[in-house]
């Protein structure tokens, strides 16, 4: 039969089948869905039954000590249960909106987060016990139904979202700590000592850096190449080479002894940062306003970002091309 024959009550099987399945799936028998839901076994067993007449099709496969999902099952499972999470957290958006407050859904780079925003974040919770913060998995998909606000990193423009500066253009030269007795740094001419580490999606930094301090005996596109801040930031400490890298992200680790900072008025103010963004759509709903103006307190101002010459930025994505690199 058409699905656009059924009746459109048997498409929507009520919600404490779908939770006792759910529940049961996720246990792998009835007895200890039937503890969680606070059921009798029995009670439990014919909700399930219920359910696959309901729908018409076996769910499980059914063993003398153990429920199995079948594969019709396992798929209508998923589906059940990311439908119930969302309704879990629609309703608690719901419960806690009366107040200004409500759910917010927020994702963050991993370095950028746990350094610079959790630490943060117990001051927000007590000015805002109204607003629920749930972290999802980090995206730029700021168009994802789960997500509200995203903090990136870029230049500060995404296609049809509004954006926020909070830190990261203040770029500083670390090495590895005195303790591992390497060549001193007196001057920038002195880094060519040392191999540089290189983020795989800032591949001009150095090429920057060169520029702005006239250093000519090193090349800005060798070195070690790495994926994200904070294996950067492990492998200087390592004694691995020194790095550019958001002061933001190390100021701890500088104060600390753990790097080294060896010429701190030689750095470079990048154009590249962390910023707040979320969709147009989202700009007024409660928790993200509470939220946005709370951060921005916290954000650093925007500067003018340190610049290389067009022809030295040309020349390096010539070399990288031909080095068969990608340019980001």
């Amino acid at each position: 039969m058409s699905t656009s024959l059924l009746p459109l009550r048997r498409l929507t099987p009520p919600i404490h089948l779908l939770r006792a399945f759910s529940t049961v799936a996720r246990f792998g028998g009835v007895s200890r869905a039937a503890e969680a839901l606070h059921l009798t076994q029995s009670a439990v067993s014919k909700q399930i039954q219920e359910l696959e007449k309901w729908v018409g099709v076996d769910l499980f496969e059914r063993s003398r000590k153990r429920l199995t999902l079948t594969p019709a099952g396992e798929r209508y499972e998923k589906a059940v249960r990311a439908l119930l999470s969302q309704l879990e957290s629609a309703t608690l958006e719901l419960i806690t909106s009366t107040d200004g407050g409500g759910a917010l859904h927020l994702s963050s780079l991993p370095t950028f987060g746990a350094t610079w925003l959790i630490p943060r974040l117990p001051q927000f919770q007590q000015q805002h016990p109204q607003v629920t913060l749930h972290f999802v998995p980090y995206s730029y998909d700021l168009e994802s139904p789960n997500l509200d606000c995203s903090i990136l990193f870029g230049e500060g423009h995404w296609p049809g979202a509004r954006a926020h500066y909070l830190d990261g253009q203040d770029v500083a030269l670390i090495a590895p700590p005195a303790s591992f007795g390497g060549p001193p740094i007196r001057s920038p001419h002195d880094v060519a000592q040392y191999t540089r580490l290189r983020h795989l999606t800032i591949p001009h930094a150095w090429l920057t850096w060169t520029h702005a301090w006239d250093v000519e005996n090193l090349d800005p596109l060798a070195g070690l190449q790495f994926d994200q801040f904070q294996t950067i930031i492990q492998a200087v400490m390592a004694g691995m080479g020194v790095a550019l890298v958001p002061r933001c992200l190390v100021e701890d680790k500088i104060a600390a002894g753990l790097v080294s900072e060896p010429l701190p008025e030689h750095g470079l103010v990048s154009n590249l940062g962390y910023w707040l963004c979320y969709p147009e759509s989202r700009a007024n709903i409660a928790p993200l306003v509470a939220f946005r103006n709370w951060l921005l307190t916290q954000a650093r101002p925007y500067r003018e970002p340190t610049t290389t010459s067009l022809a030295a930025q040309q020349k390096s994505r010539t070399k990288l091309r031909g080095s068969g690199s990608d340019f980001t």
